[in-house]
């Protein structure tokens, strides 16, 4: 009896004593994750995945992230409730408050958020370390400058290691700060980064964050061949790269889960057709932080099972479910977790999974992917011992082929004369349908460079502009960015904005921008232009040098005693009785003998230089046609000298410019600079709407440019247009109250078009070139430079610009100058000449009457005979050449006064006619 009770008491003891030391079949695992994320809806699949024994129960607390309350309150319920583990993400908020929990209560959390650097084994980071792995990639590209974009969060361990590696290899690092930058501070980034030609860019944040600074470089426009991104992220085909790939970026990234593997492609084809009826999310597919959430599901079974067949007590008993208490009552039995955790050694969906004793993965693989034009394609990986391993055959620019390989496509732009379709084009095929400038020099660079090529007309007709809205390039530069074509021979300009998504070779062709206005109408001479070579106040100061010469001669003459002389009679004429003489003289004949006797004795003192001989001697001396009266004296000879003198210069003068004024149709030109259209608003003016003319005024920060700017942006209507065609008929049909501002080689070319109604006024504006285009890093770039030099060294360039500008012309030679032209004299030029003639012999016609009319009517009252008796017998008389002739053929007649009969500033000529008419 006592040995059955023995035995039945050892029995139950055995019994209670395997139950207490028996592994629990359902581990309470804890989960912090934020509400509504991918992470907590993998967490779940993975759970619905692995329902072994010990089976894994759930407890999840949805917290907010950021928040260091919401992470503790979650933490310490998660701990009061049991928990044998936690799973869930951390920020950098939040990371010192869990690190600081789990090392005092020995409580493991596995977490797939970016790997940290930490001493407390208890954290079981899931995601690898990156940046050995970037160091490596740099290194395979020859990087030695570039920009490190990092968020706070992740990016600090990652670019204390590059900036250790790039003090050892003396890389030029430009560390920025995206964590919290707007679109404003993106763009003030980038316009730096163009400055200092950067284009080299490594970017290290979470995929949310990378997403949103993908779209700032698609909207700056970033995302051109020039620019060359890596990113520092595991994701890269969670990452939607369409936007980049359409402006042919060059972008390098890290893909961690490997979905070519068949048990991959498995899970992943799982997990779409997994039914959560729970989830308030759109399906997506499986990211690489659902992939590593996915792994740590599966480590902590792995680990638990393995407690289990080692049959550890990880039982919690005690007071050990508060994790407030001061001081801390850490769980004993939460360092076995942490070793069994740290031991797992498996494949997931992340690759090998491995943790070294500071529970930080090992011993992975990293791919390094590229995004080509079909999309991304892995080149190369990355793992601790072989380091980069490049598995795709990269071709590099030397070991490019020879351009004679192929056929290349060159494309370029209808545009006169550049290239222009034959007028037998439909008969021809290829590259005889064209002709034109650009055509012949495509033809001569191909003969130098040795290629075949076919010329392109580009399909949207547009040069190239990066459209504000798509961030796409269109036009010459699109096709060349994407590589629809090889090469761009057309009239492209080179500007800075091109040249970083494109090459451009030296100019073949400089210009500037230029101001067309309307030809004004040709101003003929007028009918007295042979006033103008003389201003009108020349003219006027003349009038007054003459009248005042007169009258000094006059005055000097009459003060001066060598003018004065005694009266002789003249040679061949009969003496004068004394009462002719009295009579001639004015003396009346009642003077008595006495005075008779004085003035027989004394001759009579005369002075030739009256006031209107005087003027007569001026006005002959002025004419160059002399006088037959000259100075005697000392001071009326320093005046003749000094008259003849200042004659001669003015009348050179004007001989010399006569000519020209007469025979040249001149152009007023109401514009003659850009100074001259910002200071006025009669004439508008205007660019085409959108090209580098008009950015050219946007952009300049000269105060004249600013002026004008200024004035058409805000003009109404609006003075840009949308064709140079509609330019240059708005210029036609505004009669000269429209200037348009364009490129000067155009301008030129226009201006030798019919209908031969515009001109080119002022200089350029600016400087710039035409250049032929070819993709960044194409291996026809440097010989077709080379080319180009050649060309304009051996004078072609011009011969051809001289081709198809200018001996091509309609407007005949030098038609579109606008330099004046000389022509034969028509009567329109010189008829002011007659019409002074004319007009003085009329006037003479008229004195001459006046005179016959006055001593008519002067001698009937002498003679006591009717007028009409007197003028008869005058007429007779004077008809007849009845008259004394006399000295230089003046005719005497003893009728006149003296001082009539005496005037000696006649030619001969002029006293012929002055005697037959009666003076």
């Amino acid at each position: 009896m006592q040995r059955s009770f023995t035995l039945l008491y050892t029995s139950l003891l055995g019994i209670c004593l395997g139950s207490g030391s028996s592994f629990p079949s359902n581990i309470n695992i804890g989960g912090l994750f934020p509400n509504v994320s991918h992470e907590y809806e993998v967490f779940r699949f993975a759970l619905s995945h692995h329902q072994d024994i010990p089976k894994l129960v759930p407890q999840v607390d949805m917290v907010i992230m950021g928040n260091s309350f919401s992470m503790t309150y979650a933490f310490c319920s998660q701990f009061s409730k049991g928990v044998y583990a936690i799973i869930g993400l951390y920020d950098r908020k939040t990371v010192n408050m869990l690190m600081s929990f789990c090392g005092a209560l020995h409580v493991c959390f596995v977490t797939p958020s970016f790997p940290i650097e930490t001493a407390n084994q208890f954290v079981i980071q899931l995601r690898p370390e990156l940046q050995d792995a970037l160091v490596g990639v740099i290194e395979h590209y020859g990087w030695k400058k570039f920009v490190y974009m990092y968020s706070s969060d992740s990016g600090l361990s990652v670019l204390q290691k590059v900036l250790d590696t790039a003090a050892e290899k003396n890389w030029l690092v430009t560390s920025v700060n995206v964590e919290s930058m707007t679109g404003a501070s993106f763009l003030k980034v980038f316009q730096d980064l163009d400055k200092w030609k950067e284009g080299q860019i490594i970017i290290d944040c979470e995929t949310e964050r990378l997403t949103g600074i993908l779209k700032e470089i698609v909207e700056q426009g970033k995302n051109a061949k020039s620019y060359h991104y890596i990113l520092a992220n595991l994701g890269f085909l969670d990452i939607d790269l369409t936007d980049l790939r359409k402006g042919g970026a060059n972008i390098t990234g890290f893909q961690l889960v490997n979905n070519s593997e068949p048990s991959v492609s498995r899970v992943v084809q799982q997990w779409m057709e997994f039914d959560n009826k729970d989830s308030k999310m759109p399906k997506t597919g499986l990211k690489y932080m659902g992939a590593l959430t996915y792994d740590g599901v599966k480590v902590m079974s792995e680990a638990f099972q393995y407690l289990r067949k080692q049959r550890i007590d990880i039982s919690r008993r005690g007071n050990a479910g508060e994790c407030l208490a001061n001081p801390p009552a850490p769980w004993g039995q939460g360092i076995d977790i942490q070793r069994a955790l740290q031991q797992v050694r498996i494949d997931g969906l992340t690759g090998h999974i491995q943790f070294n004793e500071k529970g930080r993965r090992t011993n992975y693989t990293v791919s390094v992917m590229e995004l080509a034009p079909s999309g991304p394609k892995k080149v190369g990986y990355w793992n601790e011992d072989e380091k980069y391993v490049t598995t795709a055959s990269l071709m590099k620019a030397n070991d490019t082929p020879g351009v004679t390989n192929r056929t290349y496509i060159v494309t370029t732009i209808l545009e006169s004369p550049y290239v222009m379709l034959k007028k037998n084009h439909e008969q021809l095929i290829g590259n005889d349908k064209y002709e034109g400038y650009i055509v012949e020099l495509a033809a001569e660079i191909a003969k130098h460079v040795g290629y075949q090529y076919k010329l392109k007309i580009v399909s949207d007709g547009k040069y190239g502009a990066r459209d504000p809205e798509t961030k796409l390039w269109n036009g010459m530069v699109g096709e060349l960015v994407y590589e629809k074509a090889d090469l761009a021979v057309a009239p492209l300009t080179i500007t800075l904005v091109r040249e970083e998504v494109i090459d451009f070779s030296k100019p073949f062709m400089s210009l500037g921008i230029s101001i067309m206005i309307k030809k004004p109408t040709k101003s003929k001479p007028g009918v007295f232009s042979f006033l103008d070579p003389l201003a009108y106040e020349i003219w006027m100061c003349i009038v007054f040098a003459y009248i005042g010469v007169s009258v000094v001669l006059f005055l000097v003459s009459r003060f001066s005693p060598y003018e004065w002389h005694a009266e002789d009679y003249e040679e061949g004429a009969e003496p004068q009785t004394p009462t002719q003489a009295a009579a001639s003289n004015g003396v009346q004949p009642s003077q008595t003998p006495t005075q008779q006797n004085a003035n027989q004795q004394s001759p009579e003192q005369t002075n030739e230089f009256g006031i209107f001989n005087s003027l007569w001697f001026s006005l002959g001396a002025f004419m160059q046609q002399g006088c037959d009266i000259s100075p005697r004296s000392l001071s009326g000879r320093i005046v003749g000298g000094v008259w003849w003198f200042f004659t001669l210069i003015i009348i050179s003068s004007y001989t010399a410019n006569l000519a020209a004024f007469l025979t040249v149709e001149r152009m007023v030109s109401p514009i003659e600079s850009a100074e001259d259209l910002a200071k006025q608003t009669e004439i508008a003016y205007g660019t085409l709407d959108a090209g580098s003319t008009k950015e050219f005024f946007r952009r300049s920060k000269i105060a004249v440019f600013e002026k004008m700017w200024s004035y058409m942006k805000s003009a109404d209507p609006s003075v840009f247009v949308k064709t140079t065609d509609e330019g240059v008929m708005r210029v036609r049909k505004s009669k000269g109250k429209y200037a348009y501002l364009l490129e000067s080689t155009m301008n030129e070319y226009i201006e030798q078009r019919k209908p031969c109604d515009t001109m080119k006024v002022g200089g350029n504006l600016d400087s710039k070139g035409y250049g032929i285009a070819t993709p960044k890093r194409s291996p026809l770039r440097n010989p077709v430079n080379l080319a180009v030099l050649k060309l304009n060294e051996q004078g072609l360039l011009d011969k051809l610009k001289n081709k198809w500008w200018y001996d091509k012309g309609e407007c005949g030679s030098g038609g579109g100058d606008s330099k004046d032209k000389t022509s034969a004299l028509s009567l329109s030029n010189v008829a002011g000449v007659f019409y002074i003639l004319i007009g003085g012999l009329g006037l003479a016609m008229l004195v001459a009457l006046v005179e016959f009319c006055y001593k008519s009517r002067t001698e009937s009252r002498r003679m006591k005979q009717s007028i009409n008796d007197a003028m008869h017998c005058s007429t007779l008389t004077r008809m007849s050449g009845n008259g004394s002739g006399g000295e230089n053929g003046r005719i005497l007649t003893h009728d006149f006064p003296k001082t009539v009969q005496t005037l000696p500033c006649m030619s001969h000529t002029a006293s012929m006619g002055l005697g037959a008419s009666g003076m």
